[in-house]
């Protein structure tokens, strides 16, 4: 970890250096919601969570509880080593727009099939985002989509100095 030091969890939190490495997709029964230039563009309770070591979770929404009206398609494109290609949307509501700013897998591999038809965000482009009632942080950086709450502890990779880790 470099100089960083694992926080020990409390009763009832988890650690993100407990979590493993190929990540781990687990459903989510919480409630999450998304709000974005003052629509909330997702409301549901059947997320896939994926846990990766040094990465808050990220929360895959199935698209049937987006409101895809709001989305568009871009050209942007990624890879990931675990999961295979993503595909990216800007995310449009009235006179407001988050580019690139909410990705899916349309064709992910086999392990992370569950994620087929979901779609993951960045916290940080929403106006908020939460898990349950709690509003979530965002996790630091512009690559990963992590959404931090009080029952995840860290050190988190994302931020300044932490690419190495």
């Amino acid at each position: 970890m470099l100089n960083q030091k694992r926080v020990e969890p409390s009763p009832g939190q988890e650690s993100v250096w407990d979590y493993p490495r190929p990540p781990r997709l687990e459903r989510s029964s919480r409630r999450i919601r998304v709000v974005f230039n003052g629509i909330t563009i997702v409301d549901t309770q059947r997320a896939q969570r994926m846990l990766e070591t040094s990465h808050p979770p990220v929360y895959y929404l199935p698209s049937e509880n987006v409101k895809m009206e709001y989305l568009v398609q871009t050209s942007q494109k990624s890879f990931c080593e675990w999961k295979g290609q993503a595909r990216y949307y800007t995310i449009v509501v009235g006179d407001k727009q988050a580019p690139n700013a909410a990705w899916d897998y349309p064709n992910p591999t086999q392990k992370y099939a569950a994620i087929a038809d979901h779609l993951a965000l960045y916290p940080r482009l929403m106006d908020a985002c939460y898990v349950d009632d709690e509003q979530v942080q965002s996790q630091q950086g512009d690559f990963y989509g992590g959404w931090i709450t009080s029952d995840i502890v860290g050190p988190f990779k994302g931020g300044t100095g932490t690419w190495g880790w």
